[in-house]
This record gives structure tokens, C-alpha cells and sequence, in this order.
């Protein structure tokens, strides 16, 4: 061994010279007909480690020929490793254990009760609990956990229920998920988002209440070239399953950027439901050519409520600089125009696919966005006009109680209800390889999902869900979710102290921010700063 050579210089080399001398041996000596796959196999082997040794793109296959093929081994079965065999119960990546066994066991109507105290530390910082009356109320019936949805100009309002799911493209998910889906929301009389990509003709089915969303590619109702169509919009808007219009101006996961689907990808059906040709790719750009300020904006929105004949116009949304969402509020206020909605969707929540920097450090967090936009509401004295929903991690009835208590009137769930369509979380929904049939266009994965099993489990997880939070509530004391209050919530801030969401977050006063006096630093700054006639910030 020369100077300065790893003692394992030889060590490194077994597997290849192994194989090697079994091909030879087991070709020239070795008698009978076993010998045979003996000499293929060691002589394939003999042949990987030879063009380990010279090929250049890897320097652990050149120094560990055949052996070296095991790291990218452990590495794709890493995920299914720790998912299975390491995480803990409540280490969320995203969802944790407990969680997605929560989902798991109300959508097979299995019993979600858990033995001998909680696992979770109530001493750790965070910790978060609702607190209890000294006199429980009567359980309410889930069934009437509903809110009506339109203000003053609506001609068509909505009777919502307080949990739905979430905007998810066909496209995104398969024809088989879409439809389980529906079905699911048709037998709970509750509304599912199309998301983006257009009303389908699986959203059509089952008959279940359609919220549609419309992008930047105004999938549905878009001429040639890609601008809005009022002509489609009013023909699909018509339909008496499509109950409320939503503009998304962005989205959780990845604000603030556009999508392709490559002309592979789009199939007949897809072309048809998106109204894009199929020998091209499908682009979202990441904003809008109907609107180019807030005042442009709302006079759309109004548009949209005109040719949908008066049914709820709303808009979904990502906080990020909070002058802009200020700006749309002031173009309210100077024009009388006033969505029915607003969806506030959370920087965690859940994309099939999006750049790593756009998931992890873009865009702001569900509880701190729908505070802003609840309070600047508020502020303004317009919060009575309009219904707030949230969506972000909404997967128990803690979880929608917490966001009621901070200000929203409903809740959204997506990934909630992929777990109750059989989501194992395996994050592949970008490869068109996943394993349970829920995020992929191959007709033979997705012939996996059964369609009237998974609807049940929808439905069941919705209406089990809402029970838990019934029972919750009345442990509070009250019969309704919509009397939850900041106050009603506690957070952990250190070992030794608690506080009530309401010492713990700034509530502005009705009408606030349009006073000569008021003193709130960044929300009196921010609103400064916005203008009705740009999305720009205001230098003044």
C-alpha cells in the first residue's frame, strides 16, 4: 500500500473483486445448471463496479464501486424509514402521527379516544388549551355549525358549512380523489374548492356544492390567449352547483409564483376542464390581467357578482406586505364595493409542488394573516360586511376552534381530507407517482382509490370532526363555535406563566384606524402607507 493510502484502500474494493472471482469460478469451474444464475449475476455485478470505477459523476461509486450503490438505497427508502420506524408521535413533518392517526380513525369511524392522559408536554412552551366552564353546556348538533355567506349586494347567499374542504385542482389530484371528494361533500352538505384548475367534469358528478376558484389563468372562463372570458365565466358561474366565485390572489404555499403543467401532462380531460390546447404548456402566471391596482381589483370583483347574477364574490389570499391588503380595503372603502368573502390562507399550508425557498421563507403564517386581515376589518368598520374563512393545517377540532377564536367565521382544510382519502404522506404529489392514487393523472395508481369507500371517509371525517368540536365547545360552555372568543383560548409562554389569546394578541376597536387618535404603530403605519390606486407603497 503506498504512503498516505487508506488502510481500507482494499477493503473498499471487496465487493468488486468478489465478484469478479465468483463470475470466473462460477463460469469456468463450478459444474451444473445453478451455476448459470450464479455466473449472470456476479458478471452483471463485475460489470456495475467496473463502470463505477471510471465513470465521473460520483465519487462515492468510483471509490466504493457496487457498494457505493447503497447510499442511493437508504436514501429513497430514508422517508419511508423514519416515517415508520423513528418519527415520534407529535413530530410534525408536516402532519404528525397523531394527527394523521386522528384523521385516519374519524374518517373510518373508528373511535379517536386515547388511553391513560395526553402525551404531549403541558408544560412546554406553546402548549395551547381551550378553557372550560364551571357549567358545560348541552352538546349542540353539528348540523347546525353553519353561517350564511353574502352581504347586502348578494343576490344568491350561501348557507356554508363551518368546515370544508379546501382548493384542490383536478390536475393536482387524480379524477378518482375529485370524485370521492364531491361525493363526500354532497352526502355532509358541505362545499368543496375546485382550486384553480377549473370545474371538472368528476366536481360535476356527485352534485355536491362547488365554491370555484379562478386564477391567473382563468382556467374555465379564459379566451385563446389567456385573458378572462366574461362569456365563459357567466355560462360555467350559471351552473346551481357552483354556490359561491373565488379570485385567488395568491396561495399559502407558494405566494407570489406561477405554475407550469408541461404539455405531457395535460390530457384530453384536462385540456376540456382548463380550456388550454393540449400541444402546449399550461401557465399560470403569478398575477392577475384583469386588474392591475385595487380599484381595478374590487370593480372585477363586482363584475364577477353581476355576471354570476348576485351568488357570493370573494377572494382567497396569502398576507404578505401588508400595505397591499390595506390598499384593497381602502379601494372598499372609496368605491362601496365589497366582497361577500375573504380566505385567508396560511404560509404552511400545502402545495403539490413548489420551490423550497417560496414553502419555507415566503409569505405569512395563517393565525398572524387572519389577525391582520380580522383586525384591519374591523379597524375600518366594515368587518360586518364581510365573512372570513382560514385554511392551514386544519386537521382536528382544536385546530378549528383556535382559528374561530382569533376571528374567522369558517374553516378550510386540504391535506385534512387527502388523509381521509388514504394520503400516507409520502410527499411524491409532484412525481405523479403516489402510492395511494391521490395526487397522480396514471389511471393505474389512481385505480387504487375506490370511490364510494373514500367518499364515506370523507363524509365520516367531516361529521366526526364537527362532533368533537360540538362536545369541545360545550365543555366552554357554549352551544355554537361562532361564540368562541380569544379569551376562551391559553397559550404556555413560559414555564411558569400562561396567557389568554386575548393578553396575548392586539385586538383593534371597531372603526380604529379611521380615527385622528389612534396609536397602533404598525398597523397605523401600514395603513398610511396603502393606497386605493396602487398596490405600490406610499412614500408620504
Amino acid at each position: 500500500m503506498s504512503r498516505g493510502a487508506s488502510p481500507l484502500f482494499f477493503t473498499r474494493f471487496t465487493a468488486l473483486a468478489l465478484s469478479a472471482v465468483t463470475a470466473i469460478v462460477s463460469g469456468y469451474y463450478l459444474p451444473g445448471v445453478w451455476a448459470i444464475p450464479l455466473f449472470l449475476l456476479s458478471a452483471s455485478l463485475t460489470a456495475v463496479g467496473l463502470y463505477d470505477l471510471f465513470q465521473p459523476l460520483h465519487s462515492v461509486r468510483r471509490n466504493y464501486p457496487i457498494i457505493g450503490h447503497l447510499r442511493w438505497f437508504f436514501e429513497e427508502i430514508r422517508p419511508e424509514l423514519r416515517q415508520y420506524l423513528i418519527e415520534g408521535e407529535h413530530d410534525e413533518t408536516p402532519f404528525s402521527r397523531s394527527q394523521r392517526s386522528l384523521v385516519y380513525a374519524r374518517s373510518k369511524n373508528e373511535s379517536s379516544e386515547r388511553a391513560f392522559g395526553t402525551l404531549l408536554d403541558v408544560y412546554e412552551n406553546g402548549y395551547e388549551f381551550i378553557g372550560h366552564s364551571t357549567r358545560p353546556a348541552p352538546v349542540s348538533d353539528p348540523a347546525l355549525f353553519r353561517l350564511v355567506i353574502g352581504n347586502s349586494e348578494c343576490r344568491q347567499p350561501y348557507s356554508a358549512s363551518i368546515f370544508n374542504i379546501s382548493a384542490m385542482s383536478f390536475g393536482s389530484l387524480s379524477a378518482n380523489a375529485i370524485l370521492a371528494l364531491n361525493k363526500g361533500a354532497q352526502m355532509g352538505n358541505f362545499a368543496h374548492d375546485t382550486g384553480e384548475g377549473s370545474i371538472s367534469p368528476h366536481h360535476r358528478a356527485h352534485g355536491g356544492d362547488l365554491i370555484w376558484e379562478i386564477g391567473s389563468g382563468y382556467f374555465g372562463c379564459r379566451t385563446a390567449d389567456g385573458n378572462f372570458d366574461p362569456v365563459r365565466f357567466a355560462e360555467q358561474a350559471a351552473s346551481p352547483q357552483v354556490k359561491m366565485i373565488e379570485i385567488k390572489l395568491s396561495q399559502g404555499a407558494k405566494p407570489g409564483h406561477g405554475g407550469i403543467l408541461p404539455a405531457k401532462k395535460v390530457t384530453e380531460e384536462i385540456s376540456l376542464t382548463r380550456g388550454v390546447p393540449m400541444d402546449e404548456d399550461c401557465i399560470s402566471p403569478s398575477r392577475h390581467r384583469a386588474f392591475s391596482t385595487p380599484l381595478e381589483f374590487v370593480e372585477f370583483l363586482q363584475k364577477l357578482r353581476n355576471l354570476s347574477k348576485g351568488k357570493p364574490v370573494g377572494f382567497k389570499l396569502c398576507i404578505g406586505h401588508p400595505w397591499e391588503f390595506m390598499g384593497i380595503v381602502k379601494a372598499m372603502k372609496a368605491t362601496g364595493i365589497y366582497p361577500d368573502f375573504i380566505v385567508v390562507d396560511g404560509a404552511e399550508g400545502g402545495t403539490g409542488a413548489t420551490p423550497l425557498e417560496f414553502a419555507d421563507h415566503l409569505g405569512m403564517p395563517m393565525r398572524e394573516s387572519l389577525l391582520f386581515v380580522h383586525n384591519t376589518l374591523v379597524g375600518t368598520g366594515i368587518r360586518n360586511r364581510i365573512k372570513i374563512g382560514a385554511a392551514g393545517k386544519v386537521v382536528s377540532a382544536f385546530d378549528i376552534a383556535a382559528v374561530m377564536a382569533l376571528g374567522a367565521d369558517w374553516t378550510n382544510a386540504a391535506r385534512g381530507f387527502m388523509f381521509a382519502l388514504g394520503c400516507i404522506q409520502s410527499r411524491t404529489c409532484h412525481t405523479n407517482r403516489c402510492p395511494v392514487g391521490v395526487a397522480t393523472q396514471d389511471p393505474i395508481r389512481q385505480r387504487a382509490l375506490v370511490v364510494p369507500d373514500k367518499a364515506e371517509r370523507v363524509f365520516n371525517f367531516h361529521r366526526n370532526t364537527l362532533a368533537a368540536l360540538a362536545e369541545m365547545i360545550a365543555a366552554a360552555g357554549l352551544e355554537h363555535p361562532e361564540q368562541l372568543g380569544p379569551h376562551h383560548l391559553v397559550r404556555r409562554v413560559s414555564l411558569t406563566e400562561i396567557r389568554l389569546f386575548s393578553q396575548l394578541h392586539i385586538f383593534l376597536k371597531d372603526g380604529e384606524l379611521l380615527s385622528d387618535d389612534h396609536s397602533r404603530d404598525f398597523y397605523s403605519a401600514a395603513w398610511r402607507h396603502a393606497r386605493a390606486e396602487s398596490f405600490q407603497l406610499a412614500t408620504h
